[in-house]
């Protein structure tokens, strides 16, 4: 089995040093890199070819959402996964770095099973969102929508918008597909087809999209 590659970005020395025994205490990964800002963080994404990055939003030099942005924007970086870590689960901040790209996010007093067990979820390719962490910060954050790449849900069909739906109350595929009476290949099929058309990184960028468009309001959940 291949070990999972990740990369520790925080400017805290201790943190960072208590992250990588954690991680290396996993016998599916290993810490390829450690970054003290964001700068260093996306130049070692380039370098290391890590499969995830486990990145603290507050850095100096270059904060975590710009060092997000960079490396989501980068096609060479286009496997790279990347894991806020935030102080408060109401960090307002959370919602830029998923818009920049990140994969989910999580606080930093998460017990260190969950944490690895992250690592595991977003490296594998699914979005780590807590339905109720996730409601409270986009309906106190989320001011100013922006317009996804390629359209908005009015190009889905009655279908995906139901999937989508799900998706952004934090159901996975398998939840998804039990909702909805179909297969789970179809339900990973049906986001795959709703990604493409919205011009989503991940399923992330699908809860954003999902809340300013006003299809799921926290008050549904």
């Amino acid at each position: 089995m291949t070990a999972i590659r990740v990369l520790l970005a925080d400017d805290q020395t201790l943190v960072r040093a208590a992250f990588a025994m954690l991680v290396e205490s996993a016998k599916d990964m290993e810490v390829v890199g450690q970054a003290a800002t964001g700068r260093e963080a996306v130049a070692l994404a380039r370098t290391e070819r890590a499969d995830l990055v486990l990145m603290d939003i507050r850095m100096p030099d270059l904060d975590g959402i710009e060092a997000t942005r960079l490396i989501a924007a980068d096609e060479d970086l286009a496997g790279v996964k990347v894991l806020v870590l935030t102080t408060y689960d109401t960090d307002e901040n959370v919602v830029e770095a998923l818009r920049a790209g990140a994969s989910g996010f999580l606080v930093k007093d998460t017990r260190p099973a969950e944490l690895l067990d992250a690592i595991r979820t977003v490296a594998a390719g699914e979005a780590l969102l807590s339905p109720g962490p996730t409601a409270r910060l986009i309906a106190r954050f989320l001011r100013s929508p922006v317009a996804p790449a390629t359209g908005g849900p009015e190009c889905l069909s009655a279908r995906e918008r139901g999937v989508l739906a799900l998706v952004a109350r934090g159901l996975n595929n398998t939840e998804v597909a039990e909702a909805l009476g179909l297969s789970p290949l179809t339900a990973k099929t049906h986001v795959s087809r709703i990604m493409g058309k919205l011009g989503a990184r991940d399923r992330a960028q699908l809860v954003i999209v999902a809340y300013e468009s006003g299809m799921v309001t926290p008050g549904k959940l």
